[in-house]
C-alpha cells in the first residue's frame, strides 16, 4: 500500500495482550481511512446498543492516508466510539503532533477493547508495543502525566492522554495530546477512562511512502505558497486564530448569549481576538505541518487567574465566556486552561454551566443545591464549576452528566441547548438556518465539526449565502456533511481544506483533494468517487444510529430553538424553521420520508 501502512494494532486491555491485523485493501479504498475507517470496524464489531462505559464499547484511535504526509496539514487523527454523553455516536478530531507520530509508529489505527482491572498506558515505539501500568499517574492532570510519560518512555515521543475527567467518567470528558490538543466532543475522554486507559504514548520514524513523491511534494508546495500569499494580505485566521469570530457572529446576532437568551454579548469587544492579542497573546502556535497557526499560546502572567497554555479559540469563548456571560478575558483563559488540564470539551462544559446559570436565576436552582450563586458573568463561579465538575464534586457531579440530564432532572428541558443530547457550538441557528437543519442531523449530535455551513452562511466561503433562507439548505448540509466526512477520512484539517484545497468553481467539491488522494495512495479516485466514499461513511454512521435507537426522532433541536424567537439583531422573531428543511434533506440523501436510508441507496453505495 502507499499512503496506508495497512495494518492495525488491537489492544485488548482484559488481556493484556497485543496482535497486528491487515487491513483489507477493498475495505482501505472504499472507506478512505480515518474516519471512514473507524465507522467500518465499529460498526461490524461493536453492537449499537452496547452501554457506552461497558467493557464490549470499543475506542478507536485513527489516522488518514494524508496524515504524516507532506500535505499542508496532514496531521489530524480521530477518536471514535459510541458515545456516553449522546447514546449515538461519537467521532471526535484533533491535530497537534501526536497523529503524524501516531502514524509514524507504522500502525494507521489503533482499537482498544475490553477494560483493564488496573491503569495502564500503551507505549509504542515501532515494533516496540507494550501496556504498562499508569497507577502512578492515575488522578493526575494532563500537563503532569505527560510529563511524566516523557520522562520513562522518550522525550522526543507524544502522548495522548486524559485527566481526572476521564478518570471520573465525566459525560463531557475529552482526550488530550500535546498537553493542549483536544478530541474534545461527545465524552471520548470517559469511555478512555471507563478502559482505565490513562494514556497513549507514541514514537516512530516509519512514514508513509507515496505512490507518486514528486507530484505530492510538487503539489503540496504549490498550496502551501496560496497560504503564504493571504497571510501576506492579512489573514484574520493567521493574526488572531479563531478568536476574530465573535465580532463577526456578533453582528449577525448569533453568538450565544446566556445560554442562547439572545444572540449579541455587550461585552464582545472584551473578549475578541484584538483583545486577546493586545493582552496575552505569547505566540502563534501552529498545528505540525500547518502554515496556517490558528493556534494561540497564551498567559495571563498574575493574580489570580494567572496560568498559561493555549487558546481560547472561538468556542471556548462562546460558550465559557458569552454563553455564561463573562466578559472579563483573564477569567475566561482560566478556564480555558483549567478544561485543558483536566480533560474536558469546553463547548459542552461551557454550556452546561450555562444551563445550570440561567435555572438559578430563574429560582429553579438554590444555593443549597448549587453550594454557591451561579450567576452570569461570574468567571471566578465558571472556573468553580469547571473544577468540581471534572472530579464531580457536590454540584459538579450533576454537572458531570450534561445540561441535557441536568435540565430535564429539574423539569425545565428547554434550558438544555442540545442535539441529540449534545451541547450547541457557537453560531445560534434561529440566524443561520442551515446550522439548524446541520444540527438535527448530525450524526454525533450539534456539532459544527460535522458539516460547518457556516462557512457559507456566516463567512462566504467559497459564496456568501442568505443565513436566513431555508430554501437550498438541505443539499447544503448534505453536501457539507460529506465534505467534512471526506476531509476527516482523509486525515487533513478542514479549517485549511475549505479554503485552499476544495474547488471554489464547484462548490466544495474535492478536485485538489482527490489529487492529494491518488499521489499518495495510487487508486486514481475521481472527485465524484471520493465524493461517494464520503457519503457512503455519512450513510453508515446513520446505519450505526437507527441500531443504536437515535435514528429520525432524534432529527430535531432543542425546544428553545423551535419555539423561542431572537429577539434582537438581524434575525429577530425568527426560530429554526426546521420542519421546512428536513423533509428536502431526506429526499437529497435519498432516506425516503422517514429518514432511514433506501434499499436503492444502500445498494448505490455498496452498503
Amino acid at each position: 500500500m502507499y499512503g496506508w501502512h495497512g495494518k492495525l494494532l488491537r489492544v485488548d486491555l482484559t488481556h493484556q495482550k497485543v496482535s497486528i491485523e491487515q487491513i483489507d485493501p477493498q475495505v482501505a479504498r472504499d472507506y478512505i481511512g480515518g474516519r471512514g475507517w473507524a465507522i467500518r470496524y465499529l460498526y461490524d464489531e461493536v453492537d449499537p446498543k452496547v452501554e457506552p462505559l461497558a467493557p464490549e464499547n470499543k475506542l478507536i484511535f485513527v489516522t488518514g492516508p494524508l496524515t504524516a504526509t507532506t500535505a499542508p496539514t496532514g496531521n489530524r487523527y480521530m477518536v471514535v466510539t459510541k458515545s456516553p454523553l449522546t447514546g449515538a455516536l461519537a467521532h471526535s478530531n484533533s491535530g497537534g503532533d501526536f497523529p503524524t507520530w501516531m502514524k509514524r509508529t507504522g500502525f494507521d489505527m489503533f482499537i482498544f477493547e475490553g477494560k483493564s482491572e488496573a491503569p495502564v498506558y500503551l507505549w509504542i515505539n515501532e515494533d516496540q508495543v507494550e501496556i504498562r501500568p499508569a497507577g502512578h499517574i492515575w488522578g493526575k492532570e494532563v500537563p503532569e502525566t505527560t510529563d511524566l510519560l516523557l520522562a520513562e518512555t522518550n522525550k522526543d515521543a507524544k502522548v495522548a492522554c486524559i485527566g481526572p475527567a476521564g478518570e471520573n467518567l465525566v459525560l463531557m470528558a475529552s482526550v488530550m495530546n500535546d498537553r493542549h490538543r483536544a478530541a474534545a466532543r461527545s465524552g471520548v475522554g470517559a469511555v478512555m477512562g471507563s478502559k482505565n486507559l490513562k494514556a497513549v504514548v507514541v514514537l516512530g520514524q516509519k512514514n508513509p511512502t507515496f505512490f507518486d513523491d514528486a507530484g505530492m511534494r510538487e503539489l503540496s508546495l504549490a498550496l502551501n505558497k496560496e497560504v503564504g500569499a493571504d497571510i501576506k494580505k492579512g489573514s484574520s485566521l493567521r493574526e488572531y486564530g479563531t478568536a476574530y469570530v465573535p465580532q463577526v457572529t456578533n453582528t449577525l446576532g448569533i453568538l450565544p448569549t446566556r445560554n442562547f437568551q439572545a444572540g449579541m454579548f455587550a461585552g464582545v469587544d472584551k473578549i475578541d481576538g484584538v483583545a486577546l492579542k493586545n493582552s496575552y497573546l505569547v505566540s502563534h502556535k501552529p498545528c505540525f505541518r500547518c502554515p496556517i497557526a490558528c493556534g494561540r499560546l497564551t498567559a495571563v502572567p498574575e493574580g489570580k487567574y494567572a496560568g498559561k497554555g493555549e487558546g481560547p479559540e472561538y468556542e471556548t469563548i462562546a460558550s465559557l465566556g458569552t454563553a455564561c456571560g463573562v466578559d472579563d478575558l483573564a477569567a475566561l483563559l482560566k478556564a480555558n486552561y483549567t478544561c485543558n488540564e483536566l480533560g474536558l470539551d469546553t463547548i459542552s462544559t461551557g454550556l452546561t454551566i450555562a444551563a445550570a446559570m440561567e435555572m438559578y436565576e430563574k429560582g429553579i436552582l438554590t444555593d443549597e443545591q448549587t453550594g454557591q450563586p451561579l450567576r452570569f458573568g461570574d468567571g471566578d463561579a465558571v472556573i468553580e464549576m469547571v473544577r468540581k465538575t471534572a472530579y464531580r464534586e457536590g454540584f459538579g457531579n450533576q454537572l458531570a452528566e450534561g445540561s441535557y440530564r441536568l435540565a430535564e432532572q429539574y423539569d425545565h428541558p428547554e434550558m438544555s441547548v442540545t442535539a441529540r443530547k449534545q451541547e450547541f457550538p457557537g453560531y445560534d441557528p434561529r440566524g443561520a438556518q442551515g446550522m439548524g437543519l446541520l444540527y438535527a442531523t448530525s450524526n454525533k449530535g450539534a456539532s459544527h465539526m460535522e458539516g460547518d455551513v457556516a462557512y457559507e452562511e456566516v463567512f462566504g466561503v467559497p459564496v456568501k449565502v442568505d443565513p436566513l433562507a431555508t430554501e437550498g439548505k438541505a443539499e447544503m448540509v448534505a453536501r457539507f456533511q460529506d465534505a467534512f466526512a471526506l476531509i476527516d477520512s482523509g486525515g487533513m484539517c478542514v479549517f485549511y481544506t475549505l479554503r485552499y484545497v476544495f474547488s471554489k468553481d464547484k462548490l466544495v467539491w474535492p478536485i485538489r483533494l482527490t489529487e492529494l488522494l491518488n499521489l499518495t495512495t495510487g487508486v486514481n479516485y475521481t472527485p465524484e468517487e471520493a465524493m461517494q466514499a464520503a457519503e457512503r461513511v455519512y450513510t453508515l454512521e446513520r446505519l450505526f444510529l437507527i441500531a443504536a435507537g437515535s435514528g429520525p426522532e432524534q432529527d430535531t433541536l432543542s425546544p428553545r430553538m423551535l419555539n423561542e424567537p431572537l429577539t434582537a439583531g438581524p434575525a429577530t422573531g425568527r426560530v429554526v424553521d426546521l420542519h421546512k428543511m428536513l423533509p428536502e434533506y431526506y429526499q437529497v440523501r435519498g432516506w425516503g420520508t422517514n429518514g432511514i436510508p433506501s434499499a436503492e441507496k444502500l445498494a448505490q453505495l455498496g452498503l
